[in-house]
């Protein structure tokens, strides 16, 4: 019976691994059939360093990594990056033994003319409600649906108060496709669940919505090269 034991063990982890390499395999097919279709460059790696990029998202979990990478001038008009992003938390039980939770999302990022400090406009879930326990205050706006459905810390309250005003409010709570999003120096992040490359499409255009949505005040406050 042990060894019964072993070998279903040993088989369903070699039944894993070739699910898997099929499963990454088929999703860089995907993404690349993507970016060959709406004109934009691949790359199966992250030839930005965007890993580096200080946005909050990417220094999540125990390990993380970029892969499947889609650049270039989306519609002929805003250069855009769209990428696969994942983390993992590791935990070790009673036993000594090691296992990994993985998280994957996508991601659209954009480049701004301006020098804005850090703002997370995130989902509500029970992690952010601990953090908010935990003393990382949530700053709250004049709508309860919003606050409900958004999580928002900023290293200037200030510039939250200017960049998320009551049409931006009201924008987000209406046009709601689960995303998330960090503003930061010269770039936008908009992250949600890793869905089919076709789901990308809305990634792109809510990104491209938000910027258009930012106020008029805040560019003014906080121009390129500040």
């Amino acid at each position: 019976m042990e060894i019964a034991w072993v070998v279903l063990v040993i088989a369903l982890g070699i039944g894993g691994l070739i699910l898997s390499y099929y499963l990454n395999k088929r999703r860089r097919q995907e993404m690349q059939t993507f970016a060959g279709q709406n004109g934009l460059q691949f790359s199966t790696s992250d030839p930005f360093g965007i890993l580096g990029w200080p946005f909050a998202l990417f220094g999540r979990g125990d390990g993380r990594g970029v892969e499947n990478v889609v650049w270039g001038s989306w519609k002929d008009r805003d250069p855009v990056t769209v990428c696969d992003y994942w983390y993992f938390d590791e935990s070790t039980d009673s036993e000594g033994r090691t296992s990994r939770s993985y998280k994957r999302f996508h991601c659209g990022l954009l480049e701004i003319p301006a020098a804005f400090p850090h703002l997370q406009v995130a989902r509500e879930n029970v992690g952010t409600r601990l953090a908010d326990l935990a003393g990382f205050e949530d700053i709250e706006f004049e709508s309860p649906e919003f606050n409900r459905r958004y999580n928002v810390k900023a290293s200037e309250r200030r510039f939250a108060y200017e960049v998320l005003d009551g049409k931006m409010l009201d924008w987000l709570v209406k046009f709601d496709h689960g995303y998330a999003y960090e503003v930061l120096g010269n770039r936008v992040l908009v992250y949600g669940k890793r869905a089919k490359p076709s789901g990308l499409i809305s990634l792109i255009g809510t990104m491209l919505m938000f910027r258009d949505r930012i106020p008029r005040v805040a560019w003014g406050l906080y121009p390129k090269g500040a």
